[in-house]
């Protein structure tokens, strides 16, 4: 065991703690946030309907890793600045949303900052100003989690 709580598994590869449960806190203190399993995987809405986080539990390789939607121009700027952190996702990295990479040490104020920015980036305008006026240092109410259902569509 390392002395940071990680463990070594390998020659080369280090695993972190689960970073679900922090992701998933600093979504869920967003107002009218959400979240559901969508295409198997832990997703956040905002209002019920628009995602602004996904989480990407080896989809399609073998890591860790969190999609968030993004303002413009902020994907190529995150990718050029930190290429062995933030990547283009499948799918949504065409609409400019940023891939960051949950399976190295994550710097959680900066990983704070990109959901709230993903958040403002979907968001109605209405609750981008409650957030705006709540302010940084005061919490959000909880926000819930839909029961997950089985079958038919996610």
């Amino acid at each position: 065991m390392l002395q940071s709580g990680r463990r070594r598994v390998g020659q080369n590869r280090v695993v972190t703690p689960d970073p679900l449960p922090r992701l998933r806190r600093l979504c869920l203190a967003l107002p009218e946030t959400t979240e559901r399993l969508s295409h198997g995987e832990p997703t956040w809405f905002v209002g019920g309907r628009t995602t602004f986080v996904m989480y990407a539990d080896h989809h399609h390789d073998d890591r860790v890793a969190c999609w968030c939607a993004a303002p413009a121009g902020a994907q190529r700027a995150r990718v050029a600045e930190d290429p062995h952190r933030f990547f283009a996702p499948p799918y949504v990295g065409g609409r400019g949303w940023v891939g960051v990479w949950l399976d190295v040490p994550v710097n959680w104020d900066q990983m704070a900052d990109l959901v709230a920015d993903a958040y403002q980036t979907v968001a109605p305008k209405r609750l981008v100003a409650a957030l705006d006026r709540r302010g940084p240092a005061t919490p959000a109410p909880a926000g819930r989690e839909r029961p997950r259902r089985s079958g038919g569509r996610r």
